[in-house]
């Protein structure tokens, strides 16, 4: 009786084994939107007589950084987004003027303080479109034009990204 029992019992769990399987498979399509670009960072200088923004343009088309060893064969698929773009600006006042960074577009976005000579960074997103970088309470800086486009590469290829 005991070797009966034992039988029955593994079977009965395979039976529950293959009905879990069979629920837990799903479809065999899985379709993942691309991992999300990292933060893209811009370096902001102001100086008493101009301001200055590297690069001018972002997300305009293919990036020019050469990929990781590992994946410098797999291209990035191109992805054409209208979803604001997360940018960090990394800010240097370099007056005497503690100051405010100003970008005014499709989206105007304003820093906290910039202390006189210091530095600082803003994070913030921004949909496609031309801006204006300007500081505020330092007239004689001029403004400069910095561009957002609709190009998104993806991370997916890329090792060691969180």
């Amino acid at each position: 009786m005991g070797r009966g029992r034992g039988r029955a019992f593994a079977a009965g769990c395979a039976v529950v084994a293959l009905g879990l399987a069979a629920a837990g498979c799903g479809s065999s399509e899985h379709p993942n939107e691309p991992r999300p670009q990292p933060p893209t960072r811009v370096s902001v200088t102001v100086t008493p007589r101009a301001i200055t923004v590297q690069p001018p343009r972002i997300a305009v088309g293919p990036e020019p950084s050469q990929q990781i060893p590992q994946n410098q064969h797999a291209g990035q698929p191109p992805v054409r987004s209208k979803a604001p773009l997360d940018i960090v600006f990394v800010t240097a006042n370099l007056t005497d003027f503690d100051s405010k960074l100003e970008i005014r577009g499709p989206k105007d976005v304003h820093s906290g303080v910039l202390v006189a000579n210091g530095n600082g960074s803003l994070l913030t997103s921004l949909p496609t479109g031309i801006y204006r970088v300007s500081a505020a309470d330092i007239p004689s800086a001029k403004p400069v034009r910095f561009a957002v486009g609709p190009y998104r590469s993806s991370s997916q290829n890329d090792l060691l990204l969180p």
